[in-house]
């Protein structure tokens, strides 16, 4: 089967954007409301940020954090210890013809807007940013 090399490159489907956002909503309402049967999964509070697909819907990577960003390394492994579980949850809420393989990552977004926010508060960037720019500038 030949494959269309036009899109190759390209982000994310609406398809694939809509399915991860509705598992993005089962998945936290599943572990919102400790549908799971882990006492140690319950008790902690999870943020999911993001749900990304593959483009057959097969896979999809759930990036999360705990609530206060303590445990994050104990989270992930508890998330995979009841993936099994997580996604059975997950399909019942679903209309999808398969449920997808559930993986879990840390999400990093939260740190990577506090180390642009570091940068932006450097004196020197202050300095460039606030410096005139364009054609009627000096410089």
């Amino acid at each position: 089967m030949s494959r269309n090399k036009s899109h190759e490159g390209a982000g994310p489907s609406q398809r694939q954007l809509r399915v991860g956002e509705t598992i993005r909503r089962a998945l936290s309402e599943v572990l919102a409301r400790g549908d799971v049967h882990d006492t140690d999964l319950n008790r902690m509070s999870v943020t999911v940020g993001e749900v990304r697909t593959s483009p057959d819907l097969k896979i999809a990577t759930a990036y999360v954090l705990p609530l206060g960003g303590e445990g994050q390394d104990e989270l992930i492994k508890l998330l995979a210890r009841n993936k099994g579980e997580l996604r059975r949850q997950v399909a019942r809420k679903l209309t999808l013809k398969f449920a997808p393989e559930l993986r879990f990552r840390l999400d990093e977004t939260f740190d990577q807007m506090d180390e642009t926010r570091r940068m932006l508060n450097q004196e020197a960037v202050r300095r460039d940013a606030d410096a005139p720019t364009g054609p009627d500038s000096d410089g």
